[in-house]
């Protein structure tokens, strides 16, 4: 891709870190990315000792040492060791890729998200943590043993804590809970969404339904683009999956490229796409 305004919007297949390391500075005002967290391997435990030092062998961002933290995450939860080895470097990469405004929303379910934080943190700084948003929805299996686990996370960090790009007039706005307590007025226009997001999954039986697992719906990717972008920026997502983010940045005359080394889901994107009539290279 060319960080100039004539570039095609991109669909890639393949291993996203050597596409994003080839890429130029603050190429994009969004990155929203949905990773997938099993990898599928099993990791013996290593011991690792959290010292904080300010000669640490691993250098972050804005002068950040984050060998303390990934000791820290590795005493936590021996899986997280090897998911946090393949994440890391691609959310480098999206610090350097970012604007000077721009925003980066990683999408997590709870059994991460909390690992997530104090990475991003070390990444980002956590003067630059935005918000922690909770989307919440009421659909598939119940169990009697716990409380049914019904929400996913998404950390919200931005390049500059004084100087990123939010447009809430753009946002769509939700009935009030309790409309008896507003007036009438504000009960017709309906109220900005908080960090708590209710929202239904994408139904197996809807319009949106690509077949694709891992699906997200395109009411959430479109509140994040348009709070957190303009009609003619550049977003990126580098774990593709369905498609959504080009879908609905296509709509909203967002120009995007998206990554994903699964076959069947840059085929699942190309032809959805297609047949929005969203033009892509």
């Amino acid at each position: 891709m060319h960080s100039t305004p004539e570039g095609p919007n991109l669909v890639l297949e393949g291993d996203n870190l050597p596409f994003l390391t080839a890429l130029p500075d603050a190429s994009f005002r969004l990155i929203y990315l949905d990773p997938p967290f099993n990898t599928g391997r099993t990791q013996s435990r290593q011991n690792s000792t959290s010292t904080r030092s300010v000669n640490g062998t691993h250098h972050g961002f804005k002068g950040q040492s984050y060998d303390t933290v990934k000791g820290a995450l590795y005493s936590y939860d021996d899986r997280f060791t090897e998911y946090w080895d393949f994440l890391e470097p691609r959310l480098a990469e999206a610090w350097r890729l970012l604007d000077d405004r721009g925003t980066l929303y990683l999408h997590l379910d709870y059994r991460e998200s909390h690992y997530a934080k104090v990475a991003l943190d070390a990444l980002f700084g956590r003067e630059s943590f935005l918000n922690e948003i909770i989307w919440a929805y009421d659909y598939g299996a119940r169990t009697r043993s716990r409380w049914p686990a019904k929400h996913d996370t998404i950390l919200v960090y931005v390049k500059s804590p004084t100087n990123y790009y939010f447009d809430s007039a753009e946002v769509d706005r939700e009935p009030y809970m309790a409309p008896g307590l507003v007036t009438p007025e504000k009960v017709a226009r309906g109220k900005l969404p908080t960090d708590v997001w209710w929202h239904t999954i994408v139904s197996p039986t809807g319009r949106e339904k690509t077949g694709y697992a891992t699906q997200k719906p395109e009411g959430i990717l479109r509140r994040i683009i348009h709070a957190s972008s303009a009609p003619g920026d550049w977003v990126l997502d580098f774990f593709a999956g369905s498609g959504t983010t080009g879908a609905v940045a296509g709509a909203l005359d967002r120009r995007f490229v998206l990554v994903d080394e699964n076959p069947d889901a840059v085929a699942i994107i190309r032809r959805r796409l297609t047949v929005a009539g969203i033009p892509f290279a």
